[in-house]
C-alpha cells in the first residue's frame, strides 16, 4: 500500500467502560483487550507498518487508580510479555520490544519480564513494538532533560549544538527505533485528546478517533483509518 504510515500510536481507552456495558470483570475486559493488542500487532505486521506503540497504563493513572484497576493490567502485562518469548510471530517477523516509561516503579517480577522480552528481541529489526508502561510524556521530558543535562556536565555534548533532533535522542525511544514520531495517533472511546501521551514527538501526528471502547474495535476499523490517513495532506508547518 502506498502512503501508509511508517509509526502507528495507539491509545487503547474504553476498557472499564466496555466491563461495565456487558458485566464483566476490569480484569476480563482487560484480558480482552490485552488480546486486541495482539491483533493490532498483527493488523500493522499484514500492512507493513514498521513501528507501533501502544499505551498500557499513564503514570497517572498508576498513581491515582485504585489497585483492584491497576493490579490486573499489570499482571496482563506480565503474562504477554512472557507470550511474547514463545511467539513464532515474534520471531519470523524479527520484532523488537521497547518497553517505555518509569518502569522502576513496577514490582520486580514484572521489571524481569521486561528485560527477558528486550534482550530476546534486542537483535530484531524489521518491526518495533513499543509499549508505554507507566508513561506521561511530560514525565519523559523532564527525565530526558535530566539525562542531558548530566551529559552536558560530563562534556559530552555542547550545549550550543542542542538542536530538536539531539533531544530526541534523550527521550525514552532513545535512538534504537526508526521513525520515532507517529505520523498517525489512534484514540479509541470516543474522547478526543492526547492525555500527555508522547506529547514531543506527536507534534506533526495525524489524529484519528474512534467512537468505540477498544475491546470492540475491528480490522475493518483499523483499515478504516489507514485510509482516513492515506488522504491526509501532510505539510509539517508548509
Amino acid at each position: 500500500m502506498d502512503n501508509i504510515p511508517k509509526h502507528i500510536a495507539v491509545i487503547p481507552d474504553g476498557n472499564r467502560r466496555y466491563a461495565k456495558k456487558y458485566n464483566l470483570s476490569v480484569y476480563e475486559a482487560y484480558k480482552i483487550g490485552s488480546d486486541k493488542a495482539v491483533e493490532f500487532l498483527n493488523w500493522c505486521i499484514e500492512f507493513g507498518i514498521k513501528v507501533a506503540t501502544i499505551f498500557i497504563i499513564s503514570y497517572d493513572n498508576f498513581l491515582k487508580r485504585p489497585k483492584e484497576d491497576v493490579d490486573p493490567v499489570l499482571e496482563l502485562l506480565k503474562e504477554k510479555l512472557k507470550m511474547i518469548r514463545e511467539d513464532k510471530r515474534i520471531i519470523e517477523n524479527k520484532v523488537k520490544v521497547k518497553i517505555i516509561g518509569r518502569t522502576n516503579l513496577l514490582p520486580d517480577d514484572v521489571q524481569k519480564e521486561i528485560k527477558l522480552v528486550e534482550d530476546f528481541t534486542k537483535n530484531n529489526s524489521n518491526y518495533y513494538l513499543n509499549l508505554a508502561v507507566i508513561y506521561g510524556s511530560r514525565q519523559e521530558i523532564i527525565d530526558g532533560i535530566k539525562k542531558l543535562f548530566e551529559d552536558f556536565k560530563k562534556g559530552i555534548i555542547d550545549i550550543n549544538n542542542l538542536d530538536e533532533s539531539l533531544f530526541m535522542k534523550y527521550l525514552y525511544f532513545g535512538d534504537e527505533i526508526p521513525y520515532p514520531e507517529p505520523d498517525l495517533i489512534i484514540r479509541t472511546s470516543g474522547e478526543h485528546r492526547i492525555s500527555n501521551y508522547l506529547l514531543y514527538q506527536a507534534a506533526y501526528s495525524e489524529l484519528y478517533f474512534i467512537d468505540k471502547y477498544w475491546p470492540e474495535i475491528t480490522k475493518e476499523d483499523f483499515i478504516n483509518a489507514i485510509e482516513w490517513y492515506k488522504k491526509r495532506e501532510r505539510r509539517f508547518g508548509k
